[in-house]
């Protein structure tokens, strides 16, 4: 016998894109991750980490260190005023947090809302855990949410939010009047809100992040994830936080200590380090990423690709329709890994219900040299996919 719930999971878009990049040789500017290597100082540091520190379990919560390190990093750079011993919690990743968040503080028959496009993971945990999920969907070109949605998705069955702020795949950093009607919302239904914040430090001029637990109502009631991999681009190393008020951290870490348990002590010694000394990092690497997304963006644009706006992440989207293309993003995706060489993603993966089919996500953290060459792989899959339309 198997589990329901996970044995009817298909393989992900990711690892189907992915696979097929490298069977074929192709570009892949599907799966989100730099070629820059990340900073150096941070990676010397969990070298000598290994090498002549303390290799053996460290504390279940996390390296003290570490603990502090974040903290204070988010009390500098956010205004949080944040208790390291009984508000922050160290996991293996992002993705660690979020499981622990949903298994830690959903009961059987709990409603759970979710804005799809989502990221992959959130809605079997969740269910998993006994909740219902209620999505709310979002539309492009802009992605926002309003009151007339949200007071559809809540109900006194309402017991938390999951919401993925700067947003993936879609770009977005969302504005202060809709994080102020959320917490309106969430203050009224007294529901807890579970902000998948990792991508808080790849935000871009004219766009400001702003953490929904610094609203009014909110400390007592948000949990706060963050993920040193997208902080330094070190995806693979897989060390999330987990920040929320006591009562909450309580249900939090009794769920963590029975999945993960704990997180490479070198790594947590490296990014705590790194929060503390990388400031030249956090100002070059939004600054470097910025520029790779205006490289992209013009040349798709000079391709004649209708490119949404995109203020944060290390994704751009652009728009089939509206570029000339009849294909659905599925299969405009896999013509163009196919045919064309190069990978990307489509939306409708990040859905359950009521796909958008004409938006395909990009990744433009990569060299130059490989972004130029997406692109004219990008315009060679659009001149195929015409012609088969045609």
């Amino acid at each position: 016998m198997v589990n329901s719930i996970y044995a009817a999971l298909p393989t992900t878009v990711f690892a189907e894109m992915s696979g097929l990049a490298a069977q074929l040789g192709a570009i892949n500017l599907g799966q989100g991750f730099p070629d820059d290597p990340g900073p150096e100082a941070v990676r010397a540091k969990a070298a000598d980490a290994v090498l002549n520190g303390h290799n053996q379990y460290p504390p279940m919560t996390g390296l003290p260190e570490l603990r502090q390190a974040v903290a204070a990093h988010y009390n500098a750079t956010q205004r949080l005023d944040l208790d390291w011993v009984g508000e922050v919690t160290i996991t293996s990743g992002a993705t660690e947090a979020l499981a622990v968040s949903f298994l830690g503080l959903i009961e059987p028959g709990d409603e759970v809302i979710v804005f799809q496009p989502f990221y992959d993971s959130y809605l079997p945990v969740i269910r998993r855990a006994g909740g219902v999920p209620k999505l709310v969907t979002l539309q492009p070109p802009h992605w926002r949410f309003d009151r007339a949605m949200l007071e559809a998705a809540f109900s006194p069955r309402t017991r938390l939010v999951v919401l993925n702020n700067p947003m993936n795949p879609t770009g977005v950093v969302l504005p202060d009047e809709d994080l102020a009607l959320l917490a309106e919302f969430c203050v009224a239904h007294d529901a807890v809100v579970v902000c998948d914040e990792v991508w808080e430090k790849v935000v871009f001029s004219g766009a400001r992040h702003r953490p929904l637990m610094s609203y009014p109502g909110m400390r007592e009631r948000t949990v706060k994830i963050g993920s040193a991999g997208k902080m330094f681009g070190l995806t693979g190393w897989k060390v999330g936080y987990l920040c929320a008020a006591p009562a909450l951290t309580h249900a939090l870490t009794r769920a963590h200590q029975f999945l993960t348990f704990t997180t490479p002590p070198n790594l947590q010694t490296a990014v705590a380090w790194g929060l503390e000394n990388a400031h030249d990092w956090f100002r070059e690497m939004p600054a470097g990423l910025e520029r790779s997304r205006d490289r992209m963006a013009e040349g798709l644009r000079r391709e004649g690709f209708s490119v949404l706006p995109a203020d944060g992440t290390y994704f751009l989207c652009l728009d089939l329709t509206t570029s000339g293309i009849e294909e659905g993003d599925r299969d405009f995706c896999l013509r163009a890994v196919k045919e064309a060489g190069v990978a990307a993603i489509p939306v409708s993966a990040f859905y359950e219900t009521e796909p958008v089919t004409s938006i395909v996500r990009l990744c433009f953290s990569k060299a130059d040299d490989t972004l130029d060459e997406g692109v004219r792989r990008l315009a060679r899959a659009r001149d195929l996919s015409r012609a088969a339309t045609a």
